[in-house]
């Protein structure tokens, strides 16, 4: 008789979601339900998701190139490509260096922030750091490849280099280092010379440092979002960083999913040859569509403009409520505290209709802070501050 091979443990047959933590949004089906029974109906402010038209250049662009019947390319076309150095220089302080060979689109911003670590060859016994307040999928990308997530305190960080670190010797493990300014959740803005002093360290010991910056052109209480593109922060050289924007927010497009990386040519050159071979190309239309909202600047400062009118009804309606605002210099979210668990504001802003992000989905450090979203339309986000001010 054949002997019979032995069924592998459990534990090893055991698929990557199983291994992954639950999706934080799903803890919220209760609250939502709440929000939603109120008689003059919900509020969503828990989610990011713009809520305004597309421009209509965008849209106009997108029809006229829907006939794309073959293949599009994962480089780009060279207008999409031109269009985004163009914008780099512009926005993001981007220096004449910087050409079509340091650029590239990506089929959204959470894609690539999601698989960064895959695409430069991260792996287990190797470390992905990322800010301690922080929005879940830099923790995510490293769980994918069986890297270590660390979470780190970019202030601390960028004062104090490997003594900011839980253990200085890690400092030899991790491979990637994430920035995020503005920050999702928090809003706060690191200024030139702190990313300078994070990338120096970086530097010194070979660790690729990525920026997140998808809403650098959202600024309120600051005077500029200072970029890892910029000569003042970069000491004039690309090498071994990388900024990752989206134009989700700033031109409403997350339904398109129409952002890129751009930065140290090899780099790019790298994340270029990985993607090929995986597939992942930005669609046909969607790089026409991309080309020209990279330079419609008016639309996206009219949408800047609308924001910040919503962003002066809410505001003063949850300070009027209780409500304290931390960090909130940039970006589409008001960091609030009531002096209470997240979870216990978020119960109670549901019974008045209004759901809102509890802070521990971003982080140990924010079970007593709630993240409120300003993409809801103006409607609703007058009908939020009504019920705030009459709970």
């Amino acid at each position: 008789m054949a002997a019979t091979t032995p069924a592998p443990p459990a534990a090893a047959r055991r698929g990557l979601a199983a291994r992954l933590p639950a999706f934080p949004w799903d803890a919220l089906t209760a609250a939502k339900q709440r929000a939603a029974a109120h008689a003059d109906g919900i509020v969503d402010l828990s989610v990011g998701t713009p809520v305004d038209p597309t421009p209509a250049s965008v849209q106009a662009a997108l029809a006229a190139a829907a006939d794309r019947p073959g293949y599009p390319t994962t480089i780009g076309t060279p207008a999409l490509r031109e269009a985004l150095v163009d914008f780099v220089r512009r926005h993001r302080a981007a220096p004449a260096e910087l050409d079509v060979d340091g650029v590239l689109a990506t089929v959204g911003s959470k894609e690539l922030v999601a698989h960064l670590p895959f695409q430069l060859g991260i792996g287990p016994g190797e470390i992905v750091a990322f800010p301690a307040i922080a929005y879940p999928t830099y923790d995510m990308g490293a769980r994918f490849v069986g890297a270590e997530p660390l979470p780190l305190d970019l202030a601390e960080l960028a004062s104090r280099g490997d003594d900011a670190l839980p253990d200085p010797s890690a400092a030899s493990r991790i491979r990637l280092l994430w920035l995020n300014s503005p920050s999702n959740p928090t809003g706060e803005v690191l200024a030139a010379e702190q990313m300078a002093a994070i990338v120096a360290w970086a530097r010194a010991r070979g660790i690729v440092v990525a920026s997140d910056e998808c809403y650098a052109l959202l600024p309120w209480t600051v005077d500029e979002v200072p970029s890892v593109l910029d000569p003042r922060v970069n000491a004039g050289s690309l090498a071994g960083v990388l900024c990752a924007y989206s134009l989700s927010k700033q031109s409403n497009l997350a339904g398109y999913r129409a952002a890129f990386v751009a930065g140290d040519p090899a780099l790019v050159g790298e994340l270029l040859a990985v993607r090929k071979q995986a597939g992942m190309m930005l669609p046909a239309p969607i790089q026409e569509a991309m080309t020209v909202a990279l330079g419609d600047d008016a639309a996206a400062a009219a949408q800047r403009e609308v924001y910040r009118s919503r962003r002066e009804v809410l505001e003063p309606a949850l300070r009027g409520a209780g409500g304290a605002i931390h960090g909130s210099q940039a970006g589409l979210y008001l960091w609030t505290s009531f002096g209470e668990e997240a979870m216990t504001t978020v119960d109670r802003l549901a019974d008045l209709g209004i759901l809102v992000a509890p802070g521990m989905f971003y982080g140990e450090g924010g079970g007593d802070v709630v993240r409120v979203a300003l993409t809801a339309t103006d409607e609703r986000i007058t009908a939020a501050a009504r019920r705030l001010a009459r709970p």
